[in-house]
């Protein structure tokens, strides 16, 4: 029940509750995941062709949002990106990457293919390697002792993403090698990254998928 409670806590804080307005934003985010996943830049005319939204829609809805851009002005990042960071995350031979590591547990399923996730341990450096298959959820997880650090929601800035929900996600090699990063980081928690799929991003990853598509 708890975990639960965190699920839901955390979508409300970066999705906010059921209007409108964070309908709109959360579809956004979900339809940009997919249509980065195909291996190139978004052009925003891309976006509103397939939100069924006007340009200006698109400008207000994503507003202050930490969203990634190239010199074209085209979106190369929201959560899934084309740009290096420490969570690699290969769908169908392509290379991709994401914000925090939490990121590679719920992706798979809003674009539909299995994920192949290596990211570092902060503390010891072990490489943390996983598949996340839509259907069969985690599988091959090495090291098998590794966990994964959630935020609090109460710490979560939904203005500033990036810094406040991402940075203090990781995979870690093990519960301990996650102590000292836990102890910088209030309210963190480190659950095994089975528990963490099943009991916090899978209801997260139902969130973003349960929205109206009559909303806009």
């Amino acid at each position: 029940m708890a975990d639960n409670i965190v699920a839901a806590d955390l979508a409300n804080k970066l999705f906010g509750q059921a209007d409108t307005a964070n309908i709109v934003n959360t579809r956004l985010m979900r339809i940009a995941v997919q249509l980065l996943a195909d291996g190139e830049p978004v052009a925003p005319s891309r976006l509103t062709e397939a939100a069924g939204i006007t340009k200006p829609d698109l400008a207000h809805a994503i507003a202050g949002q930490d969203i990634e851009y190239d010199d074209h002005g085209r979106i190369i990042g929201w959560g899934l990106t084309h740009n290096p960071t420490p969570h690699k995350f290969t769908v169908n031979g392509k290379q991709f990457y994401t914000w925090c590591a939490p990121d590679t547990l719920v992706f798979p399923a809003l674009i539909g293919h299995i994920a192949h996730v290596e990211s570092p341990c902060p503390t010891t450096g072990t490489t943390i390697r996983l598949t996340v298959d839509p259907d069969a959820g985690v599988t091959a997880l090495e090291p098998s002792t590794a966990v994964v650090s959630i935020v609090d929601p109460s710490q979560i800035d939904p203005t500033k993403v990036r810094a406040t929900v991402c940075n203090p996600q990781h995979f870690f090699a093990t519960a301990d090698a996650a102590r000292d990063w836990q102890s910088q980081h209030p309210g963190i928690r480190v659950l095994p990254v089975d528990e963490a799929y099943h009991h916090i991003m899978v209801p997260l990853t139902d969130r973003m998928l349960d929205d109206d598509p009559g909303c806009c």
